[in-house]
């Protein structure tokens, strides 16, 4: 039988909150797998957030960065293995500099292969291990474009997002900003319930189906029941029907409406590191 180690059961209990036995059990019953130990202990009862699709690393500095028409951005994790090398000024530096580079380009390779003063991307981070003496690589890459982009970067350079609005206004620039900062704090899965996909929404619909049968609930109202739980799970895990971080009596939408009675958000992208 499969036995969880210490590494795993903390950092099962570190991502749910759950118990420190109930991880245990749920990653043994699991026989490992993390995301299903997540799904038993949510099938328990255990108050789980929903899974979430970010693009995880364990050190270095996340940097977001847009063009200068704020129509083409991109957020890159320039990875490396300890935390003192992460804070390093010249580290940081040049990962400013290689998300000023990425920009221009629309998936990791194309931007690995891209002149980087003389040499490629990728040669620039085999020569920056052999000085600094740590494994130096790009984790995450993610690209975006929109009419309107605005970028955030959490204090430390672990946690960065840009959001795209629909168009450039009065206020656009204060209103991207502020939206990427709800996508970096509350970590939406979706814009909204039309982009949550199928297999998401039938996870959902099986945990909460589950739970209600435990609590007795008669099989003919269940699926009205279910109704209510799906609109509570969009408004807690999408965009733009969360509550504002900066008013938590609007949604992300009216926040929006408000800046401009036309502008929406059309789309967002996320890194953090572990």
């Amino acid at each position: 039988m499969y036995t969880p180690v210490a590494a795993d059961v903390a950092k099962l209990r570190n991502t749910t909150g759950a118990g420190m036995m109930d991880c245990k059990k749920a990653l043994t019953e699991a026989e490992g797998d993390f995301e299903k130990a997540i799904d038993i202990l949510r099938k328990k009862g255990q108050k789980v957030a929903a899974n979430r699709a970010d693009r995880d690393s364990s050190e270095g500095a996340v940097i977001a960065r847009v063009n200068e028409d704020n129509t083409l951005g991109a957020i890159i994790s320039l990875n490396c293995e300890t935390d003192f090398v992460a804070k390093n000024d010249s580290f940081v530096e040049l990962a400013y500099e290689l998300a000023e580079q990425a920009v221009a380009y629309s998936n990791k390779e194309e931007f690995l292969a891209s002149d980087f003063h003389g040499q490629t991307v990728a040669e620039k981070l085999i020569q920056q291990t052999g000085v600094i003496g740590e494994k130096i690589e790009i984790g995450a890459f993610e690209s975006i474009q929109g009419a309107f982009l605005g970028a955030y970067i959490h204090a430390g350079n672990k946690i960065a997002a840009i959001t795209s609005l629909s168009a450039k206004v009065d206020g656009a620039d204060e209103a991207a900003k502020s939206v990427s900062m709800q996508v970096a704090a509350m970590n939406p899965i979706a814009l909204d319930e039309t982009m949550v996909s199928q297999e998401t929404i039938d996870k959902e619909l099986e945990i909460e189906r589950e739970l209600l049968t435990k609590e007795g609930k008669p099989a003919n109202i269940i699926d009205n029941i279910l109704k209510g739980k799906m609109q509570r799970f969009y408004k807690d895990n999408t965009l733009v029907h969360q509550s504002f971080i900066k008013d938590a009596g609007i949604s992300v939408a009216d926040y929006v409406k408000s800046v401009n009675g036309d502008l929406k958000v059309t789309g967002f992208v996320r890194v953090a590191l572990a």
